[in-house]
């Protein structure tokens, strides 16, 4: 008879696949992340699953986002946003992440489950307090300019014309500069964003047509580091630049078309031929996870089918820690001892509050106001008088004990932002 494997050796009531460090990081004081109200230990590395599938998008699964954050030891964690697909935003606020913070968002290519949140996204967060600056957004080159992240940009911008105008009447400031770094998808393990102590790198994948990418984040004074591998097929490259990673991230997709042809009534050669020329399968992803040793696996980028079948997929080569990046909003703490897996609650509505002003500034450097931008193009100057005319006079709507001035127009004074008076708010509410 032979003995039953257990890869980790005598760990009495610990599991056969879980190894000692799967227990809770400094951070995590509850098994539920509730956001906005727990720190992040400086340090340390907080990946939170905004979204986690291609298609269908469920009330359980959006379309993909990862949000990874390194812990500074402020209220204001450095966050990069790796793809923003279809209602990942809805998650983000949820998690308790101001508009204006979003900043740096890494897109691995350019389906739309991937990006399709950035044109709802970009002028909202402008108009949300984001007027200081825009987006900055990393993607591939493609084989021509008409299939890279730039002329996307470009083209979104063109698209919402009507609305860009329109949310001009608001203080939009420089909040619609949409900086896109576009670097070249053949620049194997080529760097996209270098800060002290901080490196993105960036290497090419099979996924039908040219121009998409992985990325590998290294987080040198935290000695952690992640990989997200974007979509495509199995591939040695991806096994020599993401070896060695703390958390290895693939998208994956299970082998079984037959159930779902038995589901959807998608026709079986379909479904293998979009898995055998776009995808990982879950065989394939344990392979790479055999081959990198991270210290934690993870898929992405899948749909709920049959989670027993996928486990038992990844396993036919993975025996060390594997946790699925899903479904919304899975969240999974960090650090060079321990890796912890919770699921944020999620509240029904966005979980923002107002910050400290103290915070947002560096110390000794906090103004006593903030002017607000002056609108670019007023109401009077893009829309014809006549539709103006036709509004209601407001006497006919407000009671005289509720009537104020209607704001209509820019004044600076009105549009000015008390930094002083919000911190005593705060002071006198501690």
């Amino acid at each position: 008879m032979s003995t039953p494997h257990n890869p980790y050796g005598n760990r009495p009531g610990g599991g056969i696949t879980l190894p000692d460090y799967f227990r809770p990081t400094p951070s995590c004081t509850s098994n539920n992340f509730a956001p906005p109200n727990e720190p992040l230990a400086a340090g340390e590395m907080r990946i939170c699953f905004t979204g986690s599938t291609p298609w269908p998008p469920t009330l359980l699964q959006s379309g993909t986002s990862i949000v990874l954050e390194l812990g500074n030891g402020t209220p204001f964690p450095r966050r990069l946003f790796f793809d923003f697909g279809n209602g990942c935003v809805k998650n983000i606020l949820q998690r308790g992440i101001l508009p204006p913070m979003v900043r740096d968002i890494f897109i691995s290519h350019l389906h739309v489950d991937h990006y399709a949140d950035l044109p709802y996204f970009m002028p909202f967060r402008a108009w949300s307090g984001g007027w200081r600056n825009g987006l900055r957004i990393f993607g591939p080159s493609g084989d021509r300019p008409e299939t890279g992240t730039q002329y996307m940009v470009d083209k979104m911008h063109e698209m919402m014309t009507w609305h860009l105008e329109n949310f001009d009447h608001c203080p939009i400031g420089e909040g619609y500069n949409t900086e896109v770094v576009e670097f070249d998808y053949k620049d194997d393990n080529g760097i996209c964003l270098q800060e002290d102590g901080l490196t993105v790198r960036h290497w090419g994948r099979s996924h039908v047509k040219n121009g998409a990418s992985a990325f590998r984040v290294d987080w040198e004074e935290a000695d952690l580091s992640f990989v997200w591998t974007g979509d495509g097929r199995p591939d040695e490259t991806t096994i020599e630049f993401a070896r060695g990673a703390d958390v290895f991230v693939t998208e994956g997709q299970a082998d079984l078309p037959q159930l779902l042809n038995y589901k959807y009534g998608t026709p079986k050669p379909v479904l293998e031929f979009t898995l055998d020329t776009y995808h990982t399968p879950y065989y394939a992803a344990g392979y790479l996870m055999k081959e990198i040793q991270p210290r934690v696996g993870m898929i992405c980028h899948y749909t709920e089918e049959s989670a027993g079948e996928a486990i038992a997929e990844v396993r036919a080569h993975w025996d060390g820690l594997f946790l699925f990046g899903g479904p919304d909003v899975k969240v999974v703490n960090v650090t060079k001892d321990a890796i912890w897996e919770r699921m944020a609650l999620r509240p029904e509505q966005a979980s923002l509050q107002i910050p400290d002003p103290r915070d947002l500034f560096p110390p000794g450097q906090v103004p006593d106001y903030v002017q607000i931008p002056a609108p670019r193009l007023p109401r009077e100057e893009q829309q014809d008088a006549y539709l103006r005319d036709r509004e209601l006079d407001p006497d006919v709507y407000y009671p005289d004990d509720v009537k104020r001035p209607l704001t209509q127009h820019y004044d600076e004074e009105t549009f000015r932002f008390d930094v002083r008076a919000l911190i005593a708010l705060r002071e006198g509410s501690e």
